[in-house]
């Protein structure tokens, strides 16, 4: 049976700059292609990146949808897929752009099946912040439990995924937080100790939360405005793990710089090198799977907006006004 076109609704963007610049669209889905899947989407995932690729600091060729990560039904598959069927409850973190969207088509090699127990809101808003979270300690710097860490952004999407998972594996982590209500709401959620960057000097408090011996790694989504921060706090022969961009890129880099703070390592990865094939994926994606089922990781969805309301989600996340993870929800 030869499948015809069908219609969906996405947010798209004919220019960079601002939010006002999202139109919600309807446009043609062809057939899947041999090594894709067609997935009627239940919840959509929000995350800096999707800004980033608004405002043109990551540039793709306009016009463009936005996003990278969602959760739905599989409802067809292309002739080359074998590892999923019609039916199956999926989820991707790693797509092409254009998650925003009820309906599309996804390369079959990045989408995970979910298990019963992880829900479609959950696995939208934990598959690229927890899969970040799992290249970053357990691939990037492997925690092997005892550490003590600094994370900024504690209280973000990325940041309570990770309190909980160094919790779980027996990590201190200290975290940073602008408010103290971001601050306690880190602290729920396994980080060990927190300092509030609006009112502490985050080098002070970690040399005197360490003793004087700083921390061997340093996990920063944040960027520019914690870049030299983040270095001061390393132990000699310390890893700066650079991951995002939040308060902008980091630039003009004097590699000088950490050979005289102490012979650092500097880092900026990518998860799409930390999984590069299906299987990477799949079992990257079943780690966090297993700490959800297991109740060692909860999943907090602070924000839900419908996909028309895609524009207000993102100034939310913008004005760093959100706690938690932020989904578009679809009926």
């Amino acid at each position: 049976m030869v499948e015809k076109l069908e219609r969906a609704r996405v947010i798209r963007i004919h220019g960079h700059g601002g939010p006002e610049l999202m139109r919600l669209e309807e446009i043609d889905v062809p057939p899947p292609a041999p090594h894709e899947v067609r997935i009627r989407q239940k919840a959509i995932g929000l995350n800096f990146i999707d800004i980033y690729c608004r405002t043109g600091l990551y540039p793709n060729p306009l016009p463009h949808g936005l996003g990278f990560e969602a959760a739905g039904v599989v409802e067809s598959t292309g002739a080359e897929v074998r590892h999923l069927r019609v039916g199956d409850r999926v989820a991707y973190g790693q797509s092409p752009i254009g998650a925003y969207a009820n309906l599309r088509n996804v390369p079959a090699d990045r989408v995970v099946r979910i298990p019963d127990g992880v829900s479609f809101e959950q696995a939208a808003a934990l598959m690229l912040k927890g899969l970040t979270v799992q290249y970053l300690f357990r691939q990037t710097y492997r925690l092997q439990g005892n550490e003590t860490i600094l994370f900024h952004a504690a209280a973000g999407g990325v940041g309570l995924i990770a309190c909980q998972w160094a919790r779980a594996l027996g990590v201190r982590l200290i975290g940073t937080a602008s408010t103290p209500e971001k601050a306690a709401l880190a602290r729920r959620h396994g980080a060990w100790e927190v300092i509030d960057s609006s009112r502490e000097d985050i080098v002070a408090r970690v040399k005197e939360l360490t003793g004087g011996r700083k921390v061997p790694v340093v996990y920063d989504g944040v960027g520019k405005s914690t870049w030299e921060i983040s270095l001061d706090c390393l132990q000699p022969r310390g890893l700066m793990v650079s991951f995002g961009n939040a308060s902008g890129p980091v630039e003009g880099v004097n590699l000088g710089v950490l050979a005289a703070k102490g012979s650092l390592y500097v880092t900026r990865p990518t998860l799409a090198t930390h999984v590069p094939t299906a299987q990477a994926m799949q079992a990257a994606a079943d780690e966090l799977f297993e700490l959800v089922t297991a109740g060692k990781l909860d999943i907090v969805i602070g924000q839900r907006f419908a996909l028309a309301d895609a524009a207000r989600a993102h100034e939310a996340l913008n004005a760093r006004g959100t706690t938690g993870a932020t989904v578009l929800t679809l009926d």
